[in-house]
Parts: C-alpha cells; sequence; structure tokens
C-alpha cells in the first residue's frame, strides 16, 4: 500500500470485513459530513486502493462518503482472486456498509470503473440501490477477448465471463454510463452497447483522454456530468 486518503488531507477508517465464504476483506470508509449519500466503489483491475487517491477526492469533492475495497488477492486483502470471488467480496462489501452505517438503499450509490463496472453491475442485480454508475466498462470479457484474439473461438473456451451487458438488461434503476471515445483499451463502443441494452432513465457521458487516466483528463466536464446526473436522480 502506497497512499492513503490522509495523504490527500481526508480522514478515514481502515477497516476488514469477512464474505460469505469467510475471505477477510480490507477496505478504506472516507466520511463526508452531511453527505449526499455513500458511494461503494468497485476498482479496475490493475493495483489496488491506494491507487484511487484522485477517485476518492474527487468523490469528497461531490459531497459523498466513500466505501473502498480491494478485491480477495489485492493489497491486504487475503484470498486468490476469481470472477465469482469478486461478486462475493461487493455483495459482502455492501452489507457491511448497509448495516455498519445503518444505509438505506436510496443512500447508497454503486459505482464501478473497467473491470470493476462488471462487479459493480453484478451487485446491482443482487442488492438495491439508488442508482448505477459505469466508466470505461467492457460488454463481457468475451467480447473484449474477440477483439484481441478474433481467430479464437474465446467465448466458447473462456472460463471467465464478467458480463456487463446481461446485468445492465436487468436493471431497472438509474444508469450513469461514462466512457471516453479515446479510450484504447476498452473501445467506447462498450459503453453504447451498454446504453442501448439498458431501461431509462439512462445518460451516456462522453469523455476524452485514455483508458486510465480520461476522468482526470476531462477534468469539470467529468465532474460536473456526475453531479448532474445525481442531482437529477
Amino acid at each position: 500500500m502506497s497512499g492513503s486518503p490522509d495523504n490527500i488531507g481526508l480522514d478515514f477508517e481502515s477497516l476488514f470485513f469477512v464474505t460469505a465464504d469467510g475471505v477477510k476483506i480490507h477496505a478504506w470508509y472516507i466520511p463526508k459530513e452531511n453527505a449526499r449519500g455513500t458511494v461503494l466503489f468497485c476498482h479496475g483491475n490493475g493495483g489496488n486502493i491506494s491507487g484511487r487517491l484522485d477517485t476518492i477526492r474527487i468523490l469528497n469533492y461531490l459531497g459523498f462518503a466513500t466505501f473502498i475495497f480491494d478485491y480477495r488477492g489485492y493489497g491486504i486483502s487475503e484470498g486468490s482472486p476469481s470472477e465469482a470471488g469478486t461478486f462475493r467480496d461487493a455483495m459482502a462489501a455492501y452489507d457491511f456498509i448497509q448495516n455498519r452505517l445503518s444505509l438505506k438503499p436510496e443512500d447508497i450509490i454503486i459505482f464501478g470503473r473497467s473491470l470493476g463496472g462488471a462487479v459493480a453491475a453484478n451487485l446491482a442485480i443482487r442488492r438495491s440501490h439508488r442508482v448505477l454508475i459505469l466508466e470505461s466498462t467492457f460488454t463481457s470479457i468475451g467480447a473484449i477477448a474477440r477483439q484481441y484474439y478474433p481467430m479464437f473461438p474465446v467465448r466458447l473456451i473462456s472460463r471467465i465471463k464478467y458480463n456487463t451487458l446481461a446485468c445492465v438488461k436487468e436493471i431497472s434503476t438509474p444508469l450513469l454510463l461514462i466512457h471516453s471515445t479515446e479510450d484504447g483499451t476498452i473501445p467506447f463502443s462498450h459503453s453504447e452497447n451498454l446504453y442501448e441494452a439498458a431501461s431509462q432513465p439512462k445518460v451516456l457521458l462522453r469523455i476524452s483522454g485514455d483508458h486510465n487516466d480520461g476522468f482526470l483528463r476531462s477534468g469539470a466536464y467529468y465532474i460536473e456530468g456526475i453531479d448532474k446526473f445525481l442531482k437529477d436522480n
């Protein structure tokens, strides 16, 4: 762990909770006085929560408390990563904050970036929430693999699905999709396809920049887009 919220001047709690299958997961809770709600944030595949300080700063600026956790096998969380494991970790995170903070579903914003978007979408069909935000997210692992390895029958051989598209079709709460049109890792078309599959109310926010820093390069436009969506929903 290379950094923590106190490096950006924010108070926080370092916490642990246990999943349904007995794995000890590490998390941070960053409170906010008179918070507009609590964001349950599911991060992407690279690194761990210590690399998400910019996101924590933005959410705090927008007036939200944040609960961010490391999947099993990430950071100082126990266990080994797996698709099913990340889903269990997110459900345990939700249950932990709901019970510990006495939150109502309308207090909880589920937010996932990149791989975390697939985890967040899966959580959203299993737990009640106010809104769902998916940033730089793919429709499925199979769809991404086909782009890089089109000669192989990836859907038949891949054991990892992360089928965000199937989850989005089941979601009825407001959905904000954020994606850079310049993303070279997960093409913008993935969010377009997710948008088409989703029910209203839904918003597709087009940002600029690459996969990892688009939210920073887009600056005020990114922040104002999230703020408007949450004011409207």
